[in-house]
């Protein structure tokens, strides 16, 4: 979803009736920082680490010999220690073996699709092109494309009924929507409903399940005690066009380390905690999710090893409107690419696309040789390099980014790096129907490679 897609960020092209209703209610966090890609984003979100950290970088495929290491902290597991039930809910993408299953990192259920809508293989009987659905640690069906408009009510309906079920005691919900990753398939009661295409379709569809969400806390009278986050993983598929996003004002799209491909359009909604209609540009973003939540439910975060995000309850209580983070730091892949503090960011190598991700618009800066700065409060779209007139600033900001290089990713070995979960031979969820072997072929080769940039 692009930082230009709902109303409450400027978006012409669709009704969000719900998330007016959020950013009215609640605070719009006009820079929010998610990742250039999905898995990398919910690495991030989970463990409270920038995804490099955790070693998550970019993007899992089916049968990925790789996965989110168990061994990792993650905030359902901490906030189960307090006494929280846990549940999530659609996209996973952390990993589709059983070591890497949802409900191995704090979840006590699970409901929905381990990877991305698009990842639709043969099965071995029928050949037909399907996706498995999983509850909890099993397979309980197999998708085909055509049964992709039910995924956004299904996982509402999931929601909603994981709500009532525990209204009575602390709970933490992770709803991931597989929406709107293409290919788009908003369901039969919002086609052509947006008059824009069905891109916006499922945009509608997407705030008609927010508003579903907070309906439900608020007949059940959990409103008050129960902070909402809405937010994406990466901006907008820029290649897909009409079925892709908007970044509105924003430079680039998803796999960049432009504005436009990992600020999101964010909103924090809490009754009664929350100041009603305020709006923070402060600098937060999906690492620093798990600290505040943990702090909120009065847990500690552990200190057995480094995590990068930091508490931002009180910038959410609106009790201060200064980041908790000194800087923020744009990673592609293992790379540094560029770091934010204040208002100033500082492209220090190519802002490239990553995994291939929009290769027809790679020219549009990617060969930008030196220090880029901007000052983004005044130039949000990238397009007026200020390095020469702020010497200072991008002697303060490179500084920056060179500490957390050697910190992260370039010292010795890769100190700061964490290995990710792996198994030897990983296995399809489903029976599938391998591609015939072309005539010649040596017999016993692997046809179907594990599809992951590992």
């Amino acid at each position: 979803m692009g930082y230009g897609d709902i109303q409450p960020f400027g978006c012409t092209s669709c009704q969000t009736p719900a998330l007016n209703q959020m950013a009215s209610v609640g605070m719009t966090l006009t820079s929010f920082y998610a990742a250039p890609v999905c898995s990398a984003s919910r690495a991030q979100v989970l463990t409270g680490c920038y995804a490099p950290r955790v070693s998550i970088p970019g993007v899992l495929g089916p049968d990925s010999p790789v996965g989110l290491n168990p061994k990792e902290h993650t905030v359902a597991e901490l906030l189960k220690v307090q006494g929280y039930t846990t549940m999530c809910i659609g996209k996973w993408h952390l990993g589709d073996q059983p070591e890497f299953f949802p409900m191995r990192f704090g979840f006590y259920h699970y409901f929905g699709l381990p990877y991305s809508n698009d990842m639709l293989r043969p099965e071995a009987e029928s050949g037909k092109r399907v996706i498995p659905l999983m509850r909890d640690n099993k397979v309980i069906s197999l998708w085909s494309e055509d049964d992709e408009d039910q995924m956004t009510r299904l996982y509402t309906e999931e929601a909603v009924k994981f709500i009532r079920g525990n209204r009575k005691q602390p709970f933490f919900l992770y709803l991931a929507h597989n929406a709107v990753h293409f290919p788009i398939h908003p369901g039969p009661e919002f086609r052509g409903k947006s008059g824009h295409g069905r891109y916006y379709d499922w945009v509608e569809e997407i705030d008609w399940s927010v508003g579903q969400v907070l309906d439900t806390l608020g007949k059940l009278q959990l409103d008050s005690n129960t902070l909402v986050v809405f937010t994406s993983d990466n901006g907008p598929w820029l290649e897909h066009g009409k079925d892709a996003g908007s970044a509105g004002p924003l430079r680039g799209g998803k796999g960049s380390t432009w504005e436009g491909g990992l600020r999101e359009s964010t909103l924090a909604w809490w009754p009664g905690h929350i100041p009603a209609g305020r709006i923070s540009d402060a600098v937060i973003g999906e690492i620093d999710l798990l600290p505040t939540f943990v702090h909120l439910a009065g847990g500690a975060v552990p200190t057995d090893r480094p995590i990068d995000g930091k508490d931002a309850s009180e910038l959410l209580m609106g009790r201060t409107d200064i980041s908790p983070r000194e800087a923020h730091f744009y990673y592609n892949d293992y790379r540094i690419e560029a770091v934010r503090s204040g208002p100033w960011k500082l492209a220090i190598k190519p802002q490239r696309f990553a995994m291939g991700y929009n290769k027809d618009l790679e020219r549009q800066g990617v060969h930008e040789p030196g220090l880029r700065l901007y000052n983004l409060q005044r130039d949000v779209g990238e397009q007026t390099n200020v390095a020469a007139e702020n010497p200072e600033v991008v002697q303060k900001l490179k500084l920056l980014a060179d500490r957390e290089a050697v910190a992260l990713c370039d010292g010795p070995a890769r100190a700061g790096v964490r290995l990710p979960g792996k198994v030897k031979d990983p296995k399809p969820l489903y029976p599938m129907r391998l591609p015939q072997r072309p005539k010649g072929s040596p017999a016993g080769k692997n046809e179907n490679p594990p599809s992951s940039q590992y």
